[in-house]
């Protein structure tokens, strides 16, 4: 099983994590020679160009979500989305907020930080960086600060879809250095560690903090 893209996009990364959590194995591989530049069999898998995209055999899909829900079907255990209808819901609403909200808004930082200088060799926009930290992360860490749990899951008694999709861009933050206030965010700080701190995620994270401590080609 194959898997087009980088982990450093939120959406890539959460697919890994489940196939991790599900002991599946994946290979990751680049989407092309260089940004811009797809290669021909990653626009089969994905012709709008949109990481992740899955290769299994003959078969072909893109979009993290949908590759999520293909893994569920094909290795149900250990489950990543309940089977209690209102569990499923919740499960899908958090995976839909992440992948829309909680993604446009980490995106806006990483690809002015980030993405711009190191890899199109353009300055960081830093007005666009304030905007998003000042304007558009804020309501979205309240509103989390009122979900996440102490301890324990998102949703039910273990871990599910909805812990890594939310979880997932968080590691984005980190690499950005954008600030999480402890003290106005305990427990999206304690909870967001404990999921990322999962061997499903953190080896991920770890090749990736070590690529981007490298200087640029």
């Amino acid at each position: 099983m194959i898997l087009y893209g980088s982990s450093l996009s939120p959406f890539v990364r959460k697919v890994l994590a489940v196939a991790g959590e599900k002991k599946i194995q994946i290979e990751l591989r680049p989407t092309g020679s260089a940004p811009g530049h797809p290669s021909a069999e990653f626009l089969e898998v994905s012709p709008f160009r949109k990481m992740p995209g899955l290769r299994d055999g003959d078969y072909t899909l893109a979009d993290s979500s949908a590759i999520v829900h293909y893994l569920e079907a094909k290795q149900p255990e250990p489950a990543m989305i309940p089977s209690d209808p209102r569990l499923r819901g919740k499960t899908i609403w958090y995976d839909e907020f992440a992948d829309t909200i909680l993604v446009a808004c980490g995106s806006k930082i990483f690809f002015n930080r980030i993405v711009r200088p190191r890899f199109l060799g353009l300055p960081c926009d830093d007005a666009a960086v304030r905007e998003a930290e000042l304007n558009d992360l804020p309501p979205i860490l309240d509103y989390l600060e009122r979900v996440v749990p102490s301890e324990g899951y998102l949703v039910g008694d273990k871990l599910s879809l909805a812990d890594i999709a939310v979880a997932s861009p968080f590691a984005n933050f980190r690499h950005t250095k954008t600030n999480v206030d402890p003290d106005r965010y305990p427990r999206i700080r304690a909870y967001v560690d404990r999921i990322l701190a999962r061997p499903s995620f953190s080896e991920w994270i770890e090749r990736e903090a070590a690529l981007l401590a490298r200087e640029p080609a």
